[in-house]
């Protein structure tokens, strides 16, 4: 959520930066500081009624002490407490008006940010690896996991619907070899420390990271939208410290998570939603760190290496692009996508976003830490996939099959996975 202030101060600026994301957010900047003149002026009224009140009970008493009669002052005193009462429901409801639309707005993209309508404008960072090559024709995941029985589209249908699989034999093994693998990978080489959150979360999580409200029609809602499946483990981990206060020195917080995640993903269709591409339910390790402000964007290039250091383990060939303004997330203020190769599929494959929010959730889950001289401030956070589990399995089985219809194992995944072959 935005600093009021900073729309108060200066709201052509806010509305500039907005715009450059696209879209007409821009207007709600009015609609907020209509709400928030409507309560402040509330406020004066309040403390001026407040104030004349407390004059009228002194002079009540003194009347009283006098053997005078005080009716007319009392019932004066009444009234005021009543338009007190009235200018407090009102100011409730500003308020919450206030509030409202301050979560339908997303967050300012970073000064640097490159400006850019959509993702046609996103530029390339850098480069690890070179594309595989083959000397005979690579098929796709679907085939190659089709051939070997590493998994079951069909079975997933019957038991649930479309967009779930079911990973068999050989393929779950890979699956959860996968997981282990990144989690420890996170947890000795980067320092995290590993949480093993509740799967389901309530609404008031999903409102402090951003999902709610635009995105309530991609989630999958439980007790009419109390709670919901939760769509990415950044937000059972971020909201680990709703709330609270942090010590400067507790900082950074480096958490990871797997979970599984659940998305409604509505209107996917085509060739990039074939196979694992896009699901509904998907496993995900998550790295979230909660930091110092003058930290964050450092912080921001560390876990971008931290991601990468997933793909050059296995030996994938990847890229990195920053998001323009037009292609950045609800509440991201700066990101980098890392996108895998996948040869049989002919093209990159996103696996993990990494990006810095700045104090944008922290102050929609009322974060803090207290600084050196004693204010709370709040911090920022930031998060990344470390990575996601369905693209990069479709990468690894396309770039690392073989044309006797083998796929190697990485060697850094051997010993999770047991074996240096899937036959």
């Amino acid at each position: 959520m935005l600093d009021i202030r900073l729309l108060r101060e200066d709201p052509e600026a806010v509305k500039n930066r907005l715009r450059a994301r696209g879209g007409d957010s821009w207007r709600l900047v009015d609609e907020v500081l209509a709400c928030d003149e409507r309560r402040r002026a509330g406020e004066t009224e309040k403390q001026q009624l407040q104030s004349e009140r407390n004059r009228l009970s002194k002079e009540i008493g003194a009347m009283r002490k006098q053997g005078q009669d005080s009716s007319a002052l009392e019932t004066q005193v009444r009234g005021i407490g009543e338009r007190i009462k009235a200018i407090g429901e009102e100011a409730d409801a500003a308020e919450a008006g206030q509030t409202g639309l301050l979560q339908q707005i997303p967050n300012l993209p970073h000064e640097l940010c490159p400006v850019g309508v959509d993702e046609s404008a996103n530029p390339l960072v850098r480069e690890w690896g070179e594309k595989p090559a083959f000397d005979f024709e690579p098929q796709d995941h679907v085939a190659i996991g089709t051939r070997l029985g590493l998994f079951d589209f069909e079975a997933a249908t019957k038991i649930s619907s479309g967009g779930f699989v079911v990973f068999t034999g050989a393929g779950a093994r890979l699956e959860r070899a996968l997981v282990q693998f990144l989690l420890d990978l996170h947890i000795d080489r980067h320092g995290y420390h590993e949480v093993s959150p509740p799967h389901i979360v309530n609404r008031d999580c999903m409102v402090g990271t951003g999902q709610l409200p635009k995105f309530e029609d991609d989630m999958y809602g439980l007790e009419d939208n109390a709670f919901f499946l939760a769509p990415t483990a950044e937000v059972p981990v971020t909201n680990l410290y709703r709330e609270t206060i942090l010590k400067e020195a507790d900082l950074p917080l480096k958490t990871t998570a797997y979970t599984p995640c659940f998305r409604r993903e509505a209107g996917s269709a085509g060739r990039e939603s074939r196979g694992l591409i896009r699901m509904h339910q998907f496993d995900k390790v998550e790295l979230v760190n909660v930091v110092h402000p003058d930290e964050s964007a450092a912080q921001l290039e560390v876990l971008t290496t931290e991601a990468e250091a997933v793909l050059q383990a296995l030996g994938l060939h990847y890229r990195i692009i920053e998001l323009c303004t037009g292609d950045l997330g609800f509440s991201s203020a700066k990101t980098y996508d890392l996108e895998v190769w996948a040869p049989g599929h002919g093209g990159y494959l996103e696996v993990s976003s990494c990006s810095n929010f700045a104090d944008y959730q922290a102050r929609r889950m009322r974060l803090r830490f207290k600084g050196a001289d004693g204010s709370n401030r709040f911090c920022h956070t930031l998060n990344g996939s470390g990575t996601a589990l369905p693209r990069l399995y479709v990468a690894l089985l396309e770039t690392c099959q073989q044309a006797d219809g083998s796929v190697l194992v990485p060697e850094a995944l051997q010993p999770y996975f047991g074996r240096d072959r899937i036959a």
